[in-house]
């Protein structure tokens, strides 16, 4: 069984959702907390793992994006998506950059799309991205292939590979 948390300070938004994913969702598929006070919240997720985390955006006391990227060091394998009406560029940005959003949820939702954007999230697997050490290498080898490949001694030096032959006069 999946763990949803949803955090908002809006309790009919939190029951229109806890409505919107008792329709399409078991309680063996999923099990939804709902929580109106995101410094409750963050204390929650210091000793409880969910799956998939809902924020809003605006609320007193912590903000969506410093909640989400709080739970992103707590646990990076949740997956964290943003519930706001504030959609601009700014907010958009932070969200991405500071807590790793997943999706971005515009308020008032469409319930498909939200409904689509939580099965995404609950079927993602962030341990089957590849590290930003694996992508910056994969960038290395394609500008120079071999360049990534480093024979290591057995103190830990790296061994530099015989130089090339010369021939006759060159030195």
């Amino acid at each position: 069984m999946k763990r949803l948390l949803i955090v908002d300070d809006e309790a009919p938004v939190l029951q229109a959702l806890r409505r919107l994913l008792q329709r399409r969702f078991t309680p063996q598929q999923l099990s939804v907390v709902l929580c109106s006070d995101p410094l409750q919240a963050l204390q929650r997720l210091q000793h409880e793992r969910f799956d998939v985390l809902i924020s809003d955006y605006r609320m007193p006391g912590l903000d969506g994006v410093s909640l989400l990227a709080q739970a992103r060091e707590l646990d990076p394998r949740a997956v964290r998506l943003m519930l706001s009406a504030a959609a601009d560029f700014g907010t958009l940005l932070a969200a991405v950059n500071r807590a790793g959003v997943f999706r971005f949820i515009p308020k008032p939702w469409n319930e498909a799309q939200l409904l689509a954007d939580l099965q995404a999230a609950l079927a993602f697997d962030p341990s089957a991205m590849p590290s930003a050490y694996e992508l910056e290498r994969r960038r290395l080898e394609a500008l120079e292939p071999g360049i990534t490949q480093v024979d290591w001694g057995p103190n830990g030096e790296v061994l530099m590979p015989d130089p090339l032959p010369t021939g006759p006069g060159e030195t």
